[in-house]
């Protein structure tokens, strides 16, 4: 009995250390291999990179490895075991981190080169398994998923508008105390001034609701597809102002050409200059002309407010054709900060400003945004709207 405990005895002694070894196999292996960042410091870095660029225009890959069911092992997660492979395979000009601490492992391919995207995909990912099979089994290199997102995004996706992925903006997610504060200041703000703003105006919805149907045929509201934050749909309501029966591609075709700075510069009381809307479109009803003049079409979107799509105070939403012609800076609008129905631009100029310098302001408020900001642009708004400089 003692021979039969005796061996049992050196039988674990000798599986411990074997143990050991292997894990100082491993130590040694893996000694000076790259070693991840903190999460604060990766996220800091996939900020810098995608801002570069922006300006460079030049692509990179994040390629992201999480546990499909996390748990621990021996006290730590089931994405640290992966962390001595990644950093065997990466880049001495790659960026290597937690996205989020001991549950989601990035890299942030740069310096690409001219290589197409899918192959460089394919590339990565071929080595990264084959790394992750060199020290797990084959079951366990199955329950990890690994996901690539690339920047700049293709807006299209299969002949429609891809969702901006807010993985590749982790500081617009990322909110200390103090913004939280504020969003939520400004969320009641909306839901409080947009009620308000239904109910006094409501004897002003149904006069104009009555002329519209007078003057012409086709519904009282203008009902269109537009972009908010994050590039996510929502239905857009204005009240119409222009013919039923007219065709869009005007607009797509004057916008793109605005964007792009080679809009012809149009006449408006005495000067010549580019401007954001058409002016003397023929598609417009005169009772449209005057709602325009005086931004009345655009009250509707009080309800958009009200159900959280838009803010009072914000950048204008996009239609789907437009961002067509955005450089990679310009979209930036769509993601900073939720549509509003004034804002800087309005209140500066309207639609006699370029459109970068529209952009400019965008992204301005959103950097400056406060509640007290917020207030000096509603503030500012109705002298705009009564002015009618830039309407049209």
């Amino acid at each position: 009995m003692m021979s039969l405990l005796l061996r049992v005895l050196d039988a674990t002694i000798n599986l411990e250390s074997k143990k050991a070894k292997t894990e100082e196999e491993l130590d040694t292996l893996f000694e000076g291999l790259a070693k991840p960042l903190a999460e604060a410091e990766f996220r800091r870095a996939l900020c810098h990179e995608r801002k570069r660029s922006e300006r460079s225009r030049r692509s990179f890959l994040l390629m992201l490895v999480r546990h499909k069911s996390p748990k621990l092992y021996d006290g730590k997660s089931a994405v640290s075991r992966v962390v001595r492979p990644l950093g065997g395979v990466i880049r001495e000009t790659d960026t290597f981190g937690w996205l989020e601490s001991n549950a989601v492992l990035g890299v942030i391919f740069s310096e690409l080169g001219n290589a197409e995207l899918s192959a460089a995909v394919q590339r990565i990912e071929s080595k990264t398994v084959s790394a992750l099979q060199r020290t797990l089994q084959a079951e366990q290199v199955e329950a990890f998923e690994i996901s690539f997102y690339s920047y700049p995004q293709s807006w299209k996706d299969g002949g429609g508008y891809a969702l901006l992925d807010p993985v590749l903006y982790p500081d617009l997610l990322d909110l200390d105390g103090s913004k939280r504060v504020s969003l939520l200041l400004k969320r009641l703000t909306d839901i409080a001034g947009s009620s308000l703003a239904l109910l006094l105006l409501s004897p002003v919805f149904v006069v104009l609701a009555v002329l519209i149907k007078l003057t012409s045929k086709g519904p009282v509201f203008f009902r269109q597809q537009r972009l908010g934050q994050f590039q996510v749909p929502f239905e857009f309501l204005k009240f119409r102002s222009m013919q039923v029966t007219t065709d869009a591609e005007i607009h797509r075709e004057y916008v793109k050409k605005f964007i792009a700075g080679r809009a012809e510069p149009n006449a408006s009381r005495g000067t010549w200059k580019r401007v954001y809307k058409l002016t003397n479109d023929p598609r417009v009803t005169w009772i449209g002309k005057f709602m325009r003049r005086t931004s009345l079409d655009e009250t509707p979107q009080f309800w958009n407010v009200l159900l959280g799509q838009m803010s009072l105070v914000g950048p204008r939403p996009p239609i789907g054709y437009e961002i067509e012609a955005y450089d990679v800076w310009h979209r930036r609008r769509l993601l900073e900060a939720k549509p509003g129905i004034t804002g800087l631009w309005q209140v500066h100029g309207r639609s006699r400003t370029t459109f970068d310098d529209m952009v400019r302001l965008d992204l301005r408020y959103s950097r400056t945004c406060s509640p007290i900001s917020d207030l000096k642009i509603l503030l500012q708004t109705p002298r705009a709207v009564f002015s009618g400089d830039g309407a049209f």
